[in-house]
C-alpha cells in the first residue's frame, strides 16, 4: 500500500509539471497546444538516451532534455506563431504526430515499440533515488520549482505582455511589444519545463516506449489544465491530482480492465462537458462576468 501510494504522489507530481508548463501557453498566453506529450516523450527520449549511450547521467540528462525539448518546440513555433490564427495548434499537431512516428520508427535509436529499458536511477552526490517515497520528494521538488518559475514568470513584466496578447493581441502589438518574439520565448519555456517532466518519468520508470506519449496524452495534460482551471498556478495542480484519482478509485471498484479504461475515458468526457456548462472556467479558475 504504502509504495502504491508513492506511485500515485510521484505521478501526480509529473503531471503536475505538465499541466503548470502547458497552463504557461493556455492560461496565459491563449495559445493552445496539441504536442505536449510529444515534448514530454522528446525529455524522456532525450534523457534516457543521453544515460544509456553517453553516460551523462540523470542531471546531465536532464539539462539535454530541456534544451532539445525547447528546440523542438522552437522549430514549431517559429514559423507558426508569426501569423496570427490558429496555426500554432496545427503545427503542434504536426510535431506530435511526427515525433510519434520517430518514437516507433527510429528503430536504431529508439528500439521503436520495444522501448528502451535499463534506465538509470537519479544518483545524487553518490545516493541512488531508488526507493519510491524518495523519488516523491524528487517529483515534488521538481514540481515546486516548475511552480516557482511559472509563478516568477507570470507576475513579471514578461508575464503581463503575455496577458496582453492572450487579451488582445493586436492592443499589445500597437503597444511596441514584440508579440511574435514572446510567444516564441513562452513556448520554448514552456516546451523545456515539460521536457523535464518527461526526464523525471524516464529514470523513475526506467523504461519508456512511446505509448505514453500518444496523442491521447496530450488531450490528457491540456485537460489537467482545463478541468483544474486556467490563469492560476494551483489549477493544473488541483487537476492532475483529480484526474489521476479517478482510475486509481475506479480499481478499488473491483471492475474489469476492460470496462475500467473505456469508463475512465467517459467519466473525462462527462467531467469535461459538465464544467464547460457549470463552470468553464474550471475548479480554481477566474470566473469571469458572462454575456446575457
Amino acid at each position: 500500500m504504502t509504495a502504491y501510494l508513492a506511485h500515485f504522489l510521484v505521478m501526480v507530481g509529473i503531471y503536475s509539471i505538465l499541466a503548470l508548463s502547458l497552463n504557461l501557453l493556455i492560461g496565459f498566453s491563449g495559445i493552445f497546444s496539441l504536442a505536449h506529450a510529444a515534448i514530454y516523450g522528446i525529455g524522456a527520449y532525450a534523457s534516457a538516451l543521453a544515460a544509456l549511450k553517453l553516460g551523462v547521467g540523470f542531471w546531465g540528462g536532464m539539462a539535454i532534455a530541456a534544451a532539445v525539448g525547447a528546440l523542438a518546440s522552437a522549430l514549431v513555433a517559429i514559423p507558426s506563431l508569426r501569423v496570427a490564427g490558429d496555426y500554432y495548434v496545427v503545427a503542434s499537431f504536426g510535431l506530435q504526430v511526427v515525433m510519434l512516428a520517430v518514437f516507433m520508427n527510429w528503430t536504431d535509436l529508439t528500439n521503436g515499440h520495444a522501448g528502451l529499458p535499463g534506465i538509470p536511477r537519479p544518483n545524487l552526490l553518490g545516493w541512488t533515488i531508488d526507493e519510491p517515497f524518495e523519488y516523491v520528494f524528487l517529483a515534488a521538488a521538481f514540481a515546486l520549482l516548475t511552480w516557482a518559475v511559472c509563478r516568477r514568470l507570470t507576475r513579471s513584466a514578461f508575464g503581463r505582455v503575455l496577458q496582453a496578447i492572450r487579451d488582445d493581441e493586436i492592443a499589445a502589438q500597437a503597444m511596441g511589444k514584440n508579440v511574435v518574439l514572446v510567444k516564441i520565448v513562452v513556448a520554448c519555456i514552456s516546451s523545456a519545463l515539460g521536457a523535464t517532466a518527461g526526464s523525471l518519468y524516464a529514470h523513475y520508470i526506467t523504461y519508456i516506449n512511446p505509448s505514453s506519449f500518444a496523442l491521447h496524452e496530450s488531450i490528457f495534460i491540456a485537460t489537467l489544465v482545463i478541468l483544474g482551471g486556467s490563469e492560476r498556478l494551483a489549477g493544473p495542480v488541483v487537476g492532475a491530482f483529480v484526474l489521476l484519482a479517478i482510475p486509481e478509485a475506479l480499481k478499488f471498484l473491483a471492475i474489469p480492465d476492460t470496462v475500467a479504461a473505456p469508463m475512465r475515458q467517459i467519466i473525462y468526457g462527462a467531467l469535461l462537458v459538465l464544467f464547460m456548462l457549470v463552470r468553464p472556467e474550471g475548479i480554481l479558475g477566474r470566473a469571469r462576468a458572462r454575456m446575457r
